[in-house]
Parts: structure tokens; C-alpha cells; sequence
């Protein structure tokens, strides 16, 4: 039995300012990041510093929805395939009866697998300024009992197939996406790089080739190259109040670079960067402090506020990215900043 609730504290550091040009923001955003791994903060500064004086990170999003995958059982696969034609004439239908469940969701399609009897459908939809957790569950669950009224041969099993896929490794996020699909990219010139990077472009690229691209085929990575995504998110979704399990599927993330005419571009793509601006969390006071710092709580149109969140999280994965990559071209470099900072005077 729960009796009190109790807040674990996690050491919080602002770094930044970064640098980002998008459609949804123009501006230097100090970005708060709450970690017990204290060498983020100067990595993902330096990043940061890299990115100003290159001219700031460019970040597109380029789809945002949430999913949701109800499992029905029919009695055999021929009528769940019935059941699936059937629908696609009822998407009218369908589509009110999902926006129906909550004022702030809006349907964008579904996608199904019939495996034996089994019906997957996986229900994607845009939750404005929320994660959308609870709003797409909502939906499926409203969706769940309709279509069972309209086939009775169908039986409940359950409003998660795992077809979502939620907090878990999948092929199928990095495809369709889960959350907020976000590009950052970032062009450093030769003497910036070697400056403030201690590298060269050619080095990075070389780097990328065979550590996170050939490294990860033969780990078995799926959908993911990268060096550690991960550590960035999670330290940023714990400051802004986020569901931090999300990082599973977050750092399921590509890092791609090249040498453009002595210069270096960098980018990262992240399919799902989960967030929201509302919600469950966002009522702490040091939450609550944090979004205002990214000025992501003010009054804007629907949802602009979570895009805002999930391209300053895009953009700061990209400053801890370049420098640890940076970081690992020079042979001890890594263990002499983790020595110098986590257990020096």
C-alpha cells in the first residue's frame, strides 16, 4: 500500500545557451538538464558553443503523432480481414468517433497486421500540447467498444498490442514514428571543429562510420546509430517533467555526418522524441520553472508549445552528440574528463 509520496532529488545544471533556428522558434535557449552523469553538462555545453559560433542548429519536424494499438481476437483470420475492409469504408466514422474521446485529439490514420486471428491496430493521432499517453488510450479504449458493438464475432484482449510500440525497441516507431519526428542539423567550419572540438571533420566522419553505424550492425542495433541519445534525453525529460521510460524508443536515434567542402555537417534524427508541455508532472514547481525558462508555456496555437520542447531536445542530443563523438577521436580523452570530473577536488 502507497502511505506518502516522496521526491528524489537529481542534480540539475542549466547549460546553453544553444543556438536553434526552426519554423517554431528562432532563438538562444538555455536548456536545463537533470543527471547524476556530471560530465553531460560541459559535453553538451561545449556542443553548445560549437553551435553558436557555427551559426546556430537548423531542426524540422517532420511528422508528430502519438499511437496506440488495440488486439481483438476473431474466430478466424478471413473475417478479421473482413472486419479491416469493412472499416476502411467507415473511416468518416471512425475518425469522429476518436475525436469524440477528447477535445485536443485529432486522428490521423491507422495501420493493421493480421497475425493468425489476431487483429493489431495501431491508431495514430496528433494530442496537441500533451505526451498524449492517456488521450490516445482514452481514444483506443472508445474505439475498442465500437468496433466490438459493430462485430460481434470480434473478443477484447486487450487495448495495448505492443503494435504501439510503447517504451519498448521496435522497427515499427522508427518507420511510422511515435512521438515528435525531429531532424537537427548543424554545418561546422574547419576551424571551429578544430578549435573548440580538437578534431577534424574527416575524423567524425570516419568515427561515425565505425562506431555507430558498423558497431551497432554488428550489436544488432535496430533502427538506431548512435553514441548515446539516451543520456541527453533522459537528463532533459527528467527536468521537464517527462515520462522518462520514453527514452527507450527515443534513443532510437541516426547520427548522420560528412565533409562538405572542408567543413563538417552533422545531424541527428530522432522519430521519437516524446514530450508535452501539459500533463501529468508538469505541476512540480521546478517543472513548471524549466518550461518557462524554454518558454514553452506560453499561449499559442494548439500543440506549439510540445514541438518547441521536442526541438530544443533534438537540438541539445545534437550538442552532447558532436562532443562526445569529438571527444572519442582522441585516445583517452573520455576517461580523463570522466577522472577530472567526477572525482576531482
Amino acid at each position: 500500500m502507497i502511505t506518502s509520496t516522496e521526491h528524489a532529488p537529481i542534480p540539475m545544471c542549466v547549460v546553453g545557451p544553444i543556438k536553434i533556428i526552426s519554423s517554431e522558434l528562432n532563438a538562444r535557449v538555455k536548456v536545463p538538464l537533470a543527471t547524476f552523469e556530471k560530465p553531460l553538462w560541459p559535453s553538451v555545453n561545449r556542443g553548445a558553443s560549437v553551435a553558436r559560433l557555427s551559426g546556430g542548429v537548423h531542426a524540422t519536424i517532420v511528422k508528430d503523432c502519438m499511437s496506440r494499438s488495440i488486439l481483438l481476437e476473431a474466430p478466424n483470420a478471413g473475417y478479421a480481414n473482413e472486419v479491416v475492409l469493412s472499416l476502411e469504408g467507415q473511416r468518416q466514422e471512425l475518425t469522429d468517433i476518436v475525436e469524440a474521446s477528447s477535445r485536443y485529439i485529432k486522428l490521423q490514420n491507422w495501420h493493421v497486421q493480421i497475425v493468425g486471428n489476431l487483429l493489431y491496430m495501431r491508431f495514430s493521432v496528433e494530442s496537441g500540447d500533451a505526451a498524449g499517453h492517456n488521450i490516445v488510450t482514452k481514444a483506443a479504449d472508445t474505439v475498442l467498444k465500437w468496433i466490438m458493438e459493430q462485430y460481434h464475432e470480434l473478443q477484447h484482449v486487450s487495448v495495448c498490442g505492443n503494435f504501439c510500440a510503447d517504451k519498448k525497441v521496435s522497427a515499427v516507431n522508427g518507420i511510422l514514428g511515435r512521438g515528435k519526428y525531429v531532424v537537427a542539423e548543424l554545418l561546422v567550419p574547419r576551424d571551429i571543429c578544430l578549435a573548440k572540438l580538437k578534431t577534424t571533420p574527416e575524423k567524425i566522419v570516419a568515427l561515425n562510420i565505425k562506431k555507430n553505424l558498423i558497431g551497432t550492425i554488428l550489436s544488432g542495433g535496430v533502427r538506431t546509430a548512435n553514441a548515446h541519445f539516451a543520456n541527453m534525453l533522459l537528463a532533459f525529460y527528467l527536468a521537464t517533467g517527462q515520462d522518462a521510460a520514453n527514452i527507450v524508443e527515443g534513443s532510437q536515434g541516426i547520427v548522420h555526418a560528412e565533409v562538405r567542402d572542408d567543413d563538417l555537417y552533422f545531424s541527428v534524427t530522432l522519430p521519437n522524441i516524446i514530450v508535452g508541455s501539459v500533463g501529468n508532472g508538469k505541476d512540480l514547481n521546478f517543472v513548471h520553472n524549466n518550461l518557462a525558462l524554454l518558454d514553452c508555456l506560453e499561449r499559442r496555437e494548439l500543440g506549439q508549445n510540445a514541438k518547441r520542447l521536442a526541438i530544443i531536445a533534438a537540438a541539445t542530443v545534437l550538442c552532447g552528440e558532436i562532443s562526445l563523438l569529438a571527444a572519442l577521436t582522441n585516445q583517452g580523452e573520455l576517461m580523463h574528463g570522466h577522472i577530472k570530473i567526477e572525482r576531482g577536488k
